[in-house]
């Protein structure tokens, strides 16, 4: 289906759990049984024991062995597991800064401020070649979740750090001489040193916050993030508060 291998992982990590825990065959599974396994799932866990995860990939596995093979779907009818609302952290445009005047290579320079002003993907920084790059309009074609071909926006800081660092190497494939794995050792360093979050999801968030915090409407940021839902750029929002929607109120009666 051209599902990023994060994709894949997501889903067979999880379901490997289910069907290691249950006690029938996941072929007979009944709503009940499933409800129960969900249940046993602790409110509070997190990684691969999250029930709206799981219930998730449950879903979308019983309703490919009931379309495929007929199988009956015990899940078809399972309401979803209720999420907190939990407030994730986003490097405010403070921190990022100073994330940027901590490293000393204008190619991590360029990487941490592409993530921050443009919500690039990992997989999606990743892979950005020369050619990918449109000067003119500040904008980066590149290759997202389902391989969808989408661009992404980048700023005048960015623009001056990715000539820096390409005015001294000379790319043959992708522009950064790393592969996904090198940019998260990246950040993990950075993280480790300066003690702020920074992975490409947290600056993400720092992404749609500060549009959101610019007073930028919500399908706006949806479009240029890439988002595929509303709901999408809620959560990664969060952390914006009414006094930041407050500074841009005008009174409709004047």
């Amino acid at each position: 289906m051209g599902v990023s291998p994060c994709t894949i992982r997501f889903y067979k990590e999880r379901l490997e759990r289910f069907l290691s825990q249950a006690d029938f065959y996941y072929w007979e599974a009944t709503p009940q049984q499933v409800e129960r396994y969900l249940s046993s799932i602790p409110p509070g866990a997190r990684g691969l024991g999250t029930r709206h995860a799981t219930h998730s990939a449950l879903r979308v596995f019983y309703r490919w062995l009931h379309v495929s093979y007929g199988f009956n779907d015990p899940t078809a009818n399972l309401r979803a597991p209720i999420m907190g609302k939990t407030i994730l952290p986003a490097p405010t445009k403070e921190q990022v800064e100073y994330l940027i005047g901590v490293v000393e290579s204008p190619r991590d320079k360029a990487i941490i401020s592409l993530f921050a002003e443009s919500g690039l993907r990992l997989s999606e920084l990743a892979k950005i070649k020369a050619s990918a790059i449109d000067w003119p309009s500040r904008t980066i074609r590149t290759l997202g979740k389902g391989r969808k071909e989408a661009l992404a926006p980048f700023g005048s800081l960015s623009e001056a750090y990715l000539r820096e660092w390409l005015s001294a190497y000379n790319p043959n494939g992708n522009i950064w001489g790393l592969n996904r794995w090198g940019v998260s050792m990246m950040l993990q360093r950075l993280k480790a040193e300066t003690g702020l979050p920074c992975n490409p999801h947290t600056f993400r968030r720092t992404f749609a916050c500060l549009l959101r915090k610019a007073g930028v409407d919500t399908m706006t940021i949806k479009d240029l993030g890439r988002w595929e839902s509303l709901e999408m750029v809620q959560r990664y929002t969060r952390s914006v508060t009414f006094e930041d929607s407050l500074k841009f109120y005008k009174a409709p009666l004047g």
